[in-house]
């Protein structure tokens, strides 16, 4: 088990933590942060695209000249594909674009993702993020005294810190139950509470 230093809000270090190899120190496997952010993103998609077909445009059943006599192609009514204004053929409808990796692979995944951030060495754990109010000032102060420009912060629920960093361009609080793939690898840091850290040991440790 690797030992890294703990700090306080303050970039003061008070204390040491071991993290679990299994966690912390795997093997980073590219191709399963492709598939797991594939499945995110794909959960994401509102699936709401829909044209009519021929028996849902407005239009009348008439034909609209004659079948024989005229000279011209015979038609049945205005809301064939063929005319301009007509249904559309195999056109987009509504569907649900989600689907779910195996756990296994989604826990890898996450495992991974950690072991990246962690051998970059932008893997930070902190003793809390205990704060008195609701101040943005206060975590961009942190944010400062660290040198991150862009930070993921994990913790416990804690609704003082996700309403005092929701407005931070590039800063994002996510609770310890909603970490992904996908956050950890769009943030540079990943800050991590001391109690967080122990949770995530004890859900993702082999």
């Amino acid at each position: 088990m690797a030992t890294v230093d703990v700090y306080n809000m303050k970039n003061e270090k008070v204390g040491t933590i071991e993290l679990n190899d299994s966690v912390f120190a795997t093997e980073v496997k590219p191709h399963l942060f492709h598939e797991v952010v594939r499945s995110q993103m794909a959960s994401r998609r509102a699936g709401t695209h829909k044209t009519k077909g021929r028996a849902e445009v407005h239009g009348t059943n008439a034909k609209p000249f004659k079948q024989k006599g005229t000279g011209r192609a015979r038609q049945g009514d205005v809301k064939s594909p063929i005319r301009r204004g007509g249904g559309i053929v195999f056109g987009p409808q509504p569907r649900d674009y989600s689907y779910k990796p195996p756990k296994k692979v989604r826990k890898a995944a996450v495992r991974s993702a950690l072991s990246r951030r962690n051998e970059e060495q932008k893997l930070w754990v902190l003793e809390d993020f205990e704060m008195e109010r609701i101040k943005t000032k206060d975590v961009l102060s942190m944010c400062a005294s660290f040198g991150w420009d862009s930070a993921l912060l994990v913790d416990e629920r804690n609704e003082t810190l996700h309403r005092s960093a929701r407005n931070i361009p590039k800063v994002q609080y996510l609770c310890r139950e909603g970490l992904n793939v996908y956050d950890i690898l769009r943030y540079d840091n990943l800050v991590i509470s001391r109690a967080a850290v122990e949770q995530i040991t004890g859900a993702l440790a082999k």
